[in-house]
């Protein structure tokens, strides 16, 4: 037994080494799931007076004066001009400066045709609807005319009742081109959050935060183009440290006169800091950092690959200290895609085919019971 017993324990040894090669291989595939989205803003600036639609000119804003940490890069809350003067910070005016290249000539054509796609969205209230109105982003994605934006920007289209109406902005500056109707908003977000038009400072993570609008006539003398400049939407999310573009109409640092006359495009090369999930393993949230686009009027706002595809829209930002400092996040393409088929049953590629007119048709039916939801709140 004695001449054994080194031979026992070198058996013993080599039994103990493979099962910690086994295990720590079963250890090393196993998928590390994306964190939970975080909390942070999702809707509104500092409550102004609501003011009717200007006869000839789109309206104005007024300057946030504080706002807490975690706020939404947007809506903009803008007022028309009225006799009472409105005090605020001087700013220097935005310029039509062209992007820089980011010295990768996929990026660089990625960001052109982003910035080409890229919309300013311009909701007007009319005095006494306890409402304001507001300026936000969004981007063509079909070149029939249809817009991708978030819901908390796209709600404003279900209060036409109310005396609401929006008009799509385009170019540089942003000057008045198109009317749009609803083709979809998320049913669960207006559900969640029917509240938002009134509050301050509401929060959120992005969850269900998306819509579609389709354009339905031109807003000025001009007929409406053959085609639309727009971004596929990706299918597959980006991975982390993937390049990307962000483009947004951010209006944060303008004075009242300059969203008038002198609101550019905000055009900025960054990459994926984080990912994020609303569930266990999917990739829903991108955390794209600080930049010049982490402000309010950057909701809705596109963030696209190398490819020249959509991988993100713009949700929630912190919109205090330097923008560097800020950290902007996104919802993925993906989970739009994924949300929308859960919700409605179908691809989202057969709302994307339809012909438009037939879109805003049967989307109209909704919007009643939609509506009712959001004006709840606001008779309160």
């Amino acid at each position: 037994m004695s001449r054994l017993s080194p031979y026992l324990g070198l058996l013993f040894a080599l039994i103990v080494g493979a099962v910690a090669v086994i295990l720590s291989n079963a250890a090393a595939i196993v998928p590390v799931a994306p964190a939970t989205a975080p909390q942070a803003a999702s809707s509104t600036v500092s409550v102004v007076p609501a003011v009717p639609e200007p006869p000839a000119s789109p309206a104005t804003t007024t300057q946030k004066a504080a706002v807490p940490e975690k706020k939404a890069p947007s809506p903009v809350k803008v007022a028309a001009p009225s006799p009472a003067p409105v005090v605020q910070e001087p700013v220097p005016a935005a310029t039509s400066t062209p992007p820089a290249l980011s010295g990768n000539a996929a990026l660089d054509a990625a960001a052109t045709a982003l910035r080409a796609a890229l919309v300013n969205i311009m909701c007007y209230a009319t005095a006494g609807s306890n409402l304001h109105s507001i300026s936000g982003s969004g981007v063509f994605v079909d070149s029939k005319g249809i817009i991708i934006t978030d819901a908390h920007v796209a709600q404003y289209l279900l209060l036409a009742d109310r005396g609401v109406s929006c008009t799509i902005r385009t170019g540089s500056p942003a000057a008045d081109a198109y009317k749009v109707a609803l083709i979809y908003i998320s049913p669960a977000w207006v559900h969640a959050n029917p509240s938002v038009l009134i509050q301050a400072t509401p929060t959120g993570t992005g969850e269900y935060d998306f819509a579609f609008l389709a354009v339905t006539k031109s807003a000025t003398a001009a007929p409406l183009p053959a085609s639309f400049p727009s971004l596929p939407i990706a299918a597959l999310p980006p991975a982390v440290s993937a390049p990307v573009v962000i483009a947004s109409f951010g209006a944060q640092f303008l004075q009242s006169s300059q969203i008038q006359s002198d609101l550019f495009p905000t055009v900025v090369f960054g990459s994926v800091k984080d990912v994020f999930t609303f569930g266990t393993n999917t990739v829903d949230v991108l955390a794209l950092g600080g930049s010049a686009a982490a402000q309010e009027g950057s909701s809705g706002g596109g963030v696209a690959d190398a490819s020249g595809s959509l991988i993100g829209m713009i949700t929630t930002s912190t919109v205090s200290g330097a923008t560097a400092t800020r950290s902007l996040s996104a919802v993925t393409a993906s989970y739009i895609r994924s949300e929308y088929s859960r919700e409605m049953g179908t691809p989202l590629d057969a709302l994307l085919s339809e012909p438009t007119a037939v879109s805003v048709a049967d989307f109209a039916p909704q919007i009643p019971a939609l509506e009712s939801i959001l004006t709840a709140d606001l008779s309160q």
